[in-house]
Protein backbone atom coordinates (compact mmCIF):
# COMPACT_ATOMS: atom_id res chain seq x y z
CA UNK A 1 0.00 0.00 0.00
CA UNK A 2 2.80 2.50 0.88
CA UNK A 3 4.66 1.70 -2.44
CA UNK A 4 1.32 2.39 -4.52
CA UNK A 5 0.88 5.62 -2.46
CA UNK A 6 4.17 7.10 -3.12
CA UNK A 7 3.71 5.90 -6.68
CA UNK A 8 0.16 8.06 -6.99
CA UNK A 9 2.15 11.41 -4.94
CA UNK A 10 4.86 10.99 -7.32
CA UNK A 11 3.04 10.53 -10.49
CA UNK A 12 0.99 13.26 -9.26
CA UNK A 13 3.88 15.92 -8.61
CA UNK A 14 5.65 15.02 -11.70
CA UNK A 15 2.29 15.85 -14.36
CA UNK A 16 1.85 18.98 -12.17
CA UNK A 17 5.40 19.94 -12.78
CA UNK A 18 4.47 18.85 -16.47
CA UNK A 19 1.29 21.16 -17.13
CA UNK A 20 3.53 23.97 -15.80
CA UNK A 21 6.99 23.47 -17.68
CA UNK A 22 4.74 22.82 -21.23
CA UNK A 23 3.06 26.09 -19.95
CA UNK A 24 5.97 28.01 -19.76
CA UNK A 25 7.88 26.02 -22.53
CA UNK A 26 8.17 23.00 -24.06
CA UNK A 27 11.77 23.42 -24.04
CA UNK A 28 11.82 24.05 -20.39
CA UNK A 29 13.40 21.20 -18.17
CA UNK A 30 12.39 21.25 -14.48
CA UNK A 31 14.64 18.90 -12.10
CA UNK A 32 12.59 17.50 -9.21
CA UNK A 33 14.16 16.97 -5.69
CA UNK A 34 12.70 15.10 -3.03
CA UNK A 35 12.61 16.62 0.19
CA UNK A 36 13.09 14.01 2.96
CA UNK A 37 12.39 15.39 5.88
CA UNK A 38 8.85 13.86 6.68
CA UNK A 39 10.02 10.81 5.40
CA UNK A 40 12.61 7.86 6.24
CA UNK A 41 14.94 5.75 4.50
CA UNK A 42 13.00 3.10 3.32
CA UNK A 43 10.30 5.48 1.63
CA UNK A 44 13.61 7.00 -0.24
CA UNK A 45 13.65 3.40 -1.20
CA UNK A 46 11.06 3.13 -2.90
CA UNK A 47 10.93 6.13 -4.51
CA UNK A 48 14.06 5.20 -5.81
CA UNK A 49 12.61 2.00 -7.27
CA UNK A 50 10.02 4.32 -9.10
CA UNK A 51 12.99 6.37 -10.66
CA UNK A 52 13.47 9.46 -8.07
CA UNK A 53 17.35 10.11 -7.88
CA UNK A 54 17.49 13.11 -6.40
CA UNK A 55 16.92 13.89 -2.33
CA UNK A 56 17.43 17.12 -0.29
CA UNK A 57 17.97 17.27 3.68
CA UNK A 58 17.35 20.54 5.71
CA UNK A 59 19.77 19.45 8.23
CA UNK A 60 23.29 18.24 8.20
CA UNK A 61 23.25 15.31 10.75
CA UNK A 62 20.18 13.83 8.99
CA UNK A 63 22.12 13.97 6.05
CA UNK A 64 24.93 11.88 7.17
CA UNK A 65 22.77 9.10 8.92
CA UNK A 66 20.73 9.35 5.23
CA UNK A 67 23.69 8.66 2.86
CA UNK A 68 25.35 6.10 5.01
CA UNK A 69 22.55 4.39 5.60
CA UNK A 70 21.65 4.52 1.76
CA UNK A 71 25.29 4.69 0.33
CA UNK A 72 24.61 1.72 -1.92
CA UNK A 73 22.28 3.54 -3.66
CA UNK A 74 23.96 5.88 -6.41
CA UNK A 75 21.61 9.05 -5.12
CA UNK A 76 21.93 12.83 -5.58
CA UNK A 77 21.82 14.33 -2.19
CA UNK A 78 21.33 18.10 -1.86
CA UNK A 79 21.69 20.15 1.09
CA UNK A 80 19.32 22.96 1.31
CA UNK A 81 18.83 24.16 5.39
CA UNK A 82 20.58 26.95 6.84
CA UNK A 83 24.54 25.79 7.54
CA UNK A 84 25.98 26.75 11.16
CA UNK A 85 29.49 27.34 10.82
CA UNK A 86 30.52 24.32 13.35
CA UNK A 87 28.86 22.13 10.96
CA UNK A 88 30.90 23.19 7.65
CA UNK A 89 33.74 20.22 7.80
CA UNK A 90 31.16 17.51 8.22
CA UNK A 91 29.28 19.05 5.36
CA UNK A 92 32.64 18.79 3.65
CA UNK A 93 32.88 15.44 4.07
CA UNK A 94 29.63 14.32 3.01
CA UNK A 95 29.81 15.82 -0.07
CA UNK A 96 26.81 16.93 -1.35
CA UNK A 97 26.01 17.18 -5.02
CA UNK A 98 24.61 20.45 -4.25
CA UNK A 99 24.50 22.94 -1.22
CA UNK A 100 21.25 25.21 -1.81
CA UNK A 101 21.68 27.31 1.06
CA UNK A 102 24.79 29.43 0.66
CA UNK A 103 23.23 33.07 2.54
CA UNK A 104 26.07 34.88 2.97
CA UNK A 105 29.46 36.41 1.80
CA UNK A 106 30.66 35.42 5.44
CA UNK A 107 29.34 31.35 5.33
CA UNK A 108 30.88 31.42 1.50
CA UNK A 109 34.14 32.43 2.87
CA UNK A 110 34.27 30.48 5.65
CA UNK A 111 33.09 27.46 3.60
CA UNK A 112 36.20 28.44 0.78
CA UNK A 113 38.81 28.41 3.37
CA UNK A 114 37.95 24.95 4.55
CA UNK A 115 37.69 23.85 1.51
CA UNK A 116 40.66 25.21 0.46
CA UNK A 117 42.57 23.38 3.07
CA UNK A 118 41.06 19.84 2.54
CA UNK A 119 41.70 20.71 -1.56
CA UNK A 120 37.91 19.77 -2.52
CA UNK A 121 35.53 22.30 -4.50
CA UNK A 122 31.52 22.59 -3.60
CA UNK A 123 28.93 23.06 -5.61
CA UNK A 124 26.62 26.00 -4.45
CA UNK A 125 23.32 28.27 -4.94
CA UNK A 126 23.29 31.36 -3.33
CA UNK A 127 20.55 32.11 -1.35
CA UNK A 128 18.60 34.88 -1.81
CA UNK A 129 16.11 36.35 0.61
CA UNK A 130 13.38 37.78 -2.48
CA UNK A 131 10.52 38.29 0.09
CA UNK A 132 12.51 40.23 2.15
CA UNK A 133 11.04 38.35 4.99
CA UNK A 134 12.92 38.71 8.61
CA UNK A 135 12.23 34.65 8.99
CA UNK A 136 14.41 34.13 5.92
CA UNK A 137 17.96 33.33 5.50
CA UNK A 138 19.50 34.65 2.25
CA UNK A 139 21.18 37.87 1.03
CA UNK A 140 19.16 40.58 -0.17
CA UNK A 141 17.61 41.72 -3.68
CA UNK A 142 20.25 44.46 -3.74
CA UNK A 143 23.20 42.92 -2.94
CA UNK A 144 22.50 39.76 -4.55
CA UNK A 145 24.50 40.26 -7.95
CA UNK A 146 27.63 42.10 -5.83
CA UNK A 147 27.96 39.45 -3.58
CA UNK A 148 27.53 36.56 -6.40
CA UNK A 149 30.45 38.83 -8.33
CA UNK A 150 32.39 38.48 -5.03
CA UNK A 151 32.12 34.77 -4.46
CA UNK A 152 32.95 34.07 -8.10
CA UNK A 153 35.75 36.03 -7.91
CA UNK A 154 37.33 35.45 -4.22
CA UNK A 155 36.28 32.25 -3.06
CA UNK A 156 37.52 29.61 -6.09
CA UNK A 157 36.48 26.37 -4.03
CA UNK A 158 32.78 27.69 -4.55
CA UNK A 159 31.59 26.82 -7.69
CA UNK A 160 28.31 29.00 -7.50
CA UNK A 161 26.01 27.03 -10.17
CA UNK A 162 22.73 29.86 -9.42
CA UNK A 163 20.42 31.11 -6.93
CA UNK A 164 17.84 29.43 -4.55
CA UNK A 165 15.12 31.24 -2.56
CA UNK A 166 11.69 30.41 -0.85
CA UNK A 167 8.42 31.82 -1.74
CA UNK A 168 7.00 34.35 0.13
CA UNK A 169 4.98 33.35 3.10
CA UNK A 170 1.42 34.76 2.34
CA UNK A 171 -1.97 33.45 1.08
CA UNK A 172 -1.94 36.44 -1.60
CA UNK A 173 -0.25 34.51 -4.76
CA UNK A 174 0.92 37.81 -6.43
CA UNK A 175 2.72 38.42 -3.57
CA UNK A 176 4.39 35.29 -3.67
CA UNK A 177 4.57 35.37 -7.42
CA UNK A 178 6.61 38.63 -6.99
CA UNK A 179 9.28 37.25 -4.97
CA UNK A 180 9.74 34.60 -7.58
CA UNK A 181 9.84 36.83 -10.47
CA UNK A 182 12.05 38.81 -8.37
CA UNK A 183 14.66 36.26 -7.99
CA UNK A 184 14.42 35.01 -12.01
CA UNK A 185 15.18 38.33 -13.16
CA UNK A 186 18.63 38.54 -10.89
CA UNK A 187 18.93 34.63 -12.21
CA UNK A 188 18.50 35.82 -15.79
CA UNK A 189 21.53 38.60 -15.45
CA UNK A 190 23.49 36.39 -13.70
CA UNK A 191 23.17 33.59 -16.41
CA UNK A 192 24.43 36.34 -18.97
CA UNK A 193 27.05 37.27 -16.71
CA UNK A 194 28.43 34.28 -15.12
CA UNK A 195 26.58 31.16 -17.04
CA UNK A 196 24.32 30.34 -13.62
CA UNK A 197 22.10 27.48 -14.98
CA UNK A 198 19.77 26.73 -11.55
CA UNK A 199 17.44 28.66 -10.31
CA UNK A 200 15.87 26.84 -7.46
CA UNK A 201 12.44 27.88 -6.44
CA UNK A 202 9.23 26.24 -5.60
CA UNK A 203 8.18 24.12 -3.07
CA UNK A 204 5.17 21.60 -2.34
CA UNK A 205 2.77 24.23 -1.70
CA UNK A 206 4.11 26.87 -4.79
CA UNK A 207 6.36 25.11 -6.81
CA UNK A 208 3.84 25.17 -10.09
CA UNK A 209 4.25 29.00 -9.56
CA UNK A 210 7.21 28.87 -9.07
CA UNK A 211 8.17 27.16 -12.14
CA UNK A 212 5.70 29.19 -14.63
CA UNK A 213 7.94 32.23 -13.03
CA UNK A 214 11.15 30.12 -15.12
CA UNK A 215 12.11 27.64 -11.73
CA UNK A 216 14.43 25.03 -13.05
CA UNK A 217 14.47 23.06 -9.89
CA UNK A 218 11.93 22.24 -7.37
CA UNK A 219 12.17 20.98 -3.93
CA UNK A 220 9.23 18.99 -3.01
CA UNK A 221 8.45 17.30 0.70
CA UNK A 222 4.77 16.71 2.09
CA UNK A 223 3.19 16.66 -1.59
CA UNK A 224 5.17 13.65 -2.28
CA UNK A 225 5.68 11.71 1.54
CA UNK A 226 2.48 12.49 2.92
Amino acid sequence: MLKEQLRKNLDKVIWNIEQARVSLSEHHIVKLVAVGKYSDEENIKILYSLGQRAFGENQVQQLESRTKSLEELPLEWHMMGTLQSNKINKLIELRPTLFQSLDSLKLAQALNQRLEHKNQTMSCLLQINSAKEESKSGVSIEEAEDIYAEITESCPQIKLKGLMSIGAHSENKKEIQKSFETTYNIYDKLNKSYKANICSMGMSNDYELAIQCGSNLVRIGSKIFK
